[in-house]
């Protein structure tokens, strides 16, 4: 899902280009110690100009080949700060993921029943096909892709939209597509953030090379990587930014709401048949899936961070693959930069592409990752009616400049302890988590306030979306609470 500028070797105008270059290293940030130094932005700009980041994975990709020009550090952090894009042009794009199960038994649905949902949504409403080694693995249509999570999950990435209402009609275009077909094959969904019923062993492994890969890898970093595969549902939310300060901002403000986000969207307590203890089990999986890639990134609060900041963490990532010539290379805990220097044992002598980058950049797994912009991470998937609510959370606080400004304030002096507490706290109390001299319920309260006068002063009428997210506030129950309380 791209909610960013077109590829950079499509025809952009040059108004776009100038503003993609000028505005992310502006004379005003280079002032700032924050922000990437002049020699740096200069020499982004240089590289940029000349290569008009070339995209050469594509060949590479599918021969192999390894006389593709090399990459530098430069390119790299080009290439994130090539996501600016002026206000106007902002995009909201949500994704979510549900668990699929056969109505008769309970049992998880296969990928026969799955292959007959795409085929279906191909045949009756005109997708086309996504392949994989000879299987249907996803279908795609005007920017919205239907893929597959490891274990089955069925995910809707839907396209780059302007407004919350909609995002908010694809969601429902989707779910009655999805439905039509399901109901006549005996599957229903289950919105959740943790698989309540079946083992990693009793859920069907879905036939994607990357997943092969990692399903082998996962237990030797990690205590609970194959259950965040094979049983965690997300919803999600991409968004743009401005300019490398705007993106610094944004971020900061979102890696330290997460917590806030994963307390009132927690809907995750059960497993196996019973109550796990917690209300987030799925925000817990992810303190021991790999602690290499992913975490509350404390340093993005710290004075230099910026674009290049971000490129020097994900390069020491540990890699997972390579994609060549249709299949995945096991590339497991291999280096980004070893590779950049022609030193990957597994392709040598061969360089990495600005696809290979594109894609090592998903093998990162923090609260909010960045790309091209800027993903939300941190929520249970949950039911219909509250998948909208993910999106217009985020909008509100950090779509509105004084909405930004707000939630600024609000955690301009949390510190490092603190928001470590609060996102460790929240996957046991959620919105009873302590913090400081309140709990976490009043800090979702002010933020709910905030994100709601940020989508009245949108001027679309989307502060309705917010309603579900309101009604927890004034209840204090999550959804796991309400569940629990049954």
């Amino acid at each position: 899902l791209s909610l960013t500028l077109p590829s950079l070797n499509s025809k952009t105008s040059s108004t776009m280009k100038q503003f993609t270059l000028n505005n992310c290293f502006s004379n005003e940030l280079l002032k700032n110690d924050v922000f990437v130094s002049q020699n740096r932005a200069k020499s982004v700009r240089l590289s940029l100009n000349k290569r008009t980041i070339k995209r050469n994975a594509s060949v590479a990709k599918t021969t192999g080949s390894t006389n593709q020009e090399k990459l530098s550090y430069d390119d790299l952090v080009g290439y994130l700060a090539s996501g600016c894009k002026p206000k106007e042009n902002w995009r909201i794009g949500t994704e979510h993921e549900k668990f699929g199960f056969m109505k008769d038994d309970l049992k998880p649905m296969t990928y026969k029943e799955i292959e007959q949902l795409l085929e279906g949504l191909q045949n009756r409403f005109g997708w086309e096909p996504m392949i994989e080694g000879g299987y249907v693995i996803g279908v795609k249509q005007a920017g919205q892709s239907v893929t597959l999570e490891p274990g089955g999950q069925f995910e809707l990435s839907g396209a780059p939209l302007p407004t919350l209402h909609q995002t908010c009609a694809e969601v429902n275009s989707h779910l009655y597509q999805v439905k039509s077909i399901a109901e006549e094959i005996g599957v229903a969904f289950l919105g959740l953030g943790f698989n309540p019923k079946w083992s990693v062993e009793e859920t069907p492994i879905m036939p994607k090379g990357r997943y092969q890969v990692m399903r082998n890898y996962m237990p030797k970093v990690g205590s609970m990587g194959l259950d965040m595969m094979f049983r965690t549902c997300t919803v999600q939310v991409n968004l743009d930014f401005e300019s490398e300060e705007d993106m610094v901002e944004k971020f900061r403000v979102s890696l330290a709401l997460q917590p806030i986000a994963t307390a009132l969207f927690a809907n995750s307590p059960f497993k196996d048949g019973k109550p796990n203890g917690l209300v987030s089990y799925r925000s817990h999986v992810w303190t021991d899936t790999d602690n290499a890639r992913t975490g509350d990134l404390p340093w993005v609060f710290e004075s230099g961070m910026g674009f290049a900041r971000y490129v020097d963490w994900v390069l020491d990532v540990p890699m997972y693959f390579v994609y060549r010539n249709g299949e995945y290379i096991d590339a497991t805990g291999l280096s980004f930069r070893d590779w950049m220097e022609g030193k990957l044992d597994v392709l040598p002598g061969e360089y990495p592409t600005l696809d290979d980058w594109e894609a090592h950049l998903t093998t990162a797994f923090p609260e909010v990752r960045l790309k091209r912009f800027l993903e939300m991470r941190g929520a249970d998937s949950g039911p219909w009616r509250q998948i909208c609510a993910l999106p217009a959370f985020w909008v509100g606080l950090i779509y509105d400049d004084i909405a930004q400004k707000e939630a600024l304030e609000l955690i301009n002096d949390w510190t490092a302890e603190e928001r470590a507490a609060l996102k460790k706290g929240v996957s046991t109390l959620g919105l009873k988590t302590p913090f400081r001299d309140q709990t976490v319920l009043d800090i979702a309260r002010r933020c709910i306030e905030i994100s709601e006068g940020g989508l009245k002063r949108r001027g679309n009428g989307e502060e309705s979306f917010l309603r579900e997210l309101k009604n927890i506030a004034k209840s204090g129950m999550s959804p796991a609470d309400e569940m629990l309380h049954r």
